[in-house]
């Protein structure tokens, strides 16, 4: 394995660091920042997954939303990966809405971006045989949180590996993308114009399956992106008609920004170690 850790620093007691490697589901170099608590106590850590959003990096969160200090509270490790494959000899597009900074969490089908676009494998299989060597006594218990397109990828993933994922979480997530400009978008760049096979990565699909975990949704009214983008009305009827546990909040007055996920962060952390524990 090719892991190198480029940086380490102190924080609540825990240590944030920030790894590269080779990706073979990728086919090119990345990066990736994990959070792990000073687990003075000695004990089974429990690992929560955060995927961000458009154009960001696996940066935006750590440095950002303030999370360590509620990670080091409830002795949790946190795996932040990058939001898409990247390099100078990986596909890309103009638009900040795809290519690079844009991955969709999903696995392409599509040239020239199968070769690289394989986030949901990376993460699913690669990166987190990764995550289980670095947490420290790690558990086995893992839940899903993200913002925005990472939200949509917290809710696909969470879904698709619901024995798996005790919890999933989401700050303003795209939680229909086959119905709405980035989803439509993305989806048929990456998988094509099949609209049937956009279905296996759209929430609002996969909802209707049995036995989907616990899941807590965060949307701000002032969201700039919301409804056109964000829209949840078919993601929460298809989720009250399958009878799952969906807990959907509007927070009045905050937009789009991670002063919104800041403000609301606890309630999310607390949320997810109900359910890891």
């Amino acid at each position: 394995m090719s892991l190198k850790l480029i940086e380490n620093k102190r924080s609540f007691d825990g240590e944030q660091c920030k790894y590269t490697h080779y990706s073979e589901a990728l086919q090119c170099d990345m990066t990736f920042s994990i959070y792990l608590p000073s687990n003075k106590e000695n004990k089974e850590i429990p690992l929560i997954w955060w995927l961000s959003g458009l154009t960001c990096t696996d940066d935006n969160f750590s440095q950002k939303s303030g999370f360590q200090a509620l990670a080091s509270k409830y002795q949790v490790a946190v795996m932040i990966p990058d939001t898409s494959p990247r390099g100078e000899d990986v596909a890309d597009d103009e638009a900040y809405d795809l290519g690079k900074g844009a991955g969709f969490y999903v696995n392409a089908t599509q040239s020239p971006w199968a070769k690289n676009y394989n986030m949901y494998t990376y993460i699913t299989d690669e990166l987190s045989e990764i995550a289980s060597t670095l947490v420290p006594n790690f558990s086995g218990k893992e839940s899903i949180m993200g913002h925005s397109m990472g939200g949509h990828g917290a809710l696909v993933i969470g879904m698709k590996n619901a024995s798996r994922f005790k919890a999933i979480s989401a700050f303003a997530p795209i939680t229909n993308p086959i119905q709405v400009p980035w989803g439509i978008k993305a989806f048929s760049t990456y998988l094509g114009e099949d609209k049937a096979t956009w279905k296996e990565w759209d929430a609002s699909e996969l909802i209707k399956e049995t036995g989907m975990p616990p899941i807590l949704i965060s949307q701000g009214t002032a969201d700039n992106f919301y409804p056109e983008q964000l829209e949840e009305t078919t993601f929460l009827d298809n989720a009250r008609e399958n009878k799952q546990e969906v807990t959907y909040k509007k927070a009045e007055g905050y937009d789009h920004s991670y002063f919104f996920i800041s403000t609301f962060l606890d309630e999310h952390f607390a949320f997810h170690l109900k359910n890891l524990k």
